[in-house]
């Protein structure tokens, strides 16, 4: 079993914005697998997405495009009212332009994951979904996401595959659900190691207040979400890293092993 399922690790980066700078990419494109970068919306710009695109070339990573709300000020994290046709335009126009670059420097798209309020925005509202994933559909690629029931059926029925996540850095909810990064508490490197070993051996997830929760996930494995914007990113990147691989190094039946041929 713990060779035919998989743990991937992605990060969001390139969510600086001119000259200022948001996580420390450069060091965690050397413990992550895959990297979200921003699209110029919540954050980034061309130059930035230039640099981050080239930096994961260079580590052998895979890049997927972080599209999110239109809101620099807020850091996407606002909610924001949008109707579905301009969230389909607004998510064709950011994983196009991730896109472009990706064809100059001869990256291939890997998948597509949606930023912080768009995240939430996309389980709370059925339209807004659909708007979603219909632009995803376009790109050929996967789209990353929590793996609600409501999220895997729409997924299904628009022909898109859904590679589910598990957030170490961040809480859930009783129902299953993340609960916003404001409202979490802060992660450790020590309380990541924690949560990613008690989901790869039960396949759930303890809240703040301390009831366990099933987190449904694919029968092939799932990927592993840090936060570069947020305290301890790298040292928290680098912590889920030796986790999984003292999982599978230990053949734990219930442990996922990390592959490089896996999105």
């Amino acid at each position: 079993m713990a060779e035919s399922r998989w743990i991937r690790i992605n990060c969001d980066m390139g969510e600086g914005f001119g000259r200022w700078k948001m996580g420390p990419d450069e060091e965690l494109m050397r413990v992550v697998n895959a990297a979200n970068i921003a699209c110029g919306f919540h954050a980034g710009d061309p130059s930035t997405m230039v640099r981050t695109v080239r930096l994961a070339k260079k580590h052998n990573v895979r890049v997927g495009a972080h599209p999110g709300m239109p809101d620099l000020l807020g850091f996407g994290r606002r909610r924001m009212d949008i109707a579905p046709d301009d969230m389909y335009a607004l998510i064709l126009y950011q994983v196009g332009a991730l896109a472009g670059i990706l064809k100059a420097e001869g990256v291939p798209l890997n998948h597509v994951k949606p930023h912080g309020e768009l995240y939430f925005y996309i389980q709370r509202d059925a339209a807004i979904r659909d708007a979603v994933l219909r632009a995803v559909r376009t790109f050929d690629v996967p789209i990353y996401g929590l793996p609600t029931e409501q999220m895997t059926e729409a997924c299904q029925q628009i022909g898109l595959k859904l590679i589910p996540e598990f957030y170490p850095d961040i809480d859930y909810n009783e129902k299953g659900e993340l609960v916003p990064v404001a409202e979490s508490v802060p992660a450790t490197p020590g309380l990541i190691t924690e949560r990613i070993r008690l989901f790869a051996d039960t396949g759930k997830a303890k809240t703040k207040s301390g009831v366990m929760v099933d987190i449904p996930v694919s029968t092939q494995g799932f990927s592993i979400c840090i936060h570069s914007d947020l305290p301890g990113a790298l040292e928290n990147a680098t912590a889920a890293r030796q986790a999984v691989y003292q999982i599978k190094n230990e053949g734990n039946l219930n442990a996922l092993a990390l592959r490089s041929n896996c999105r």
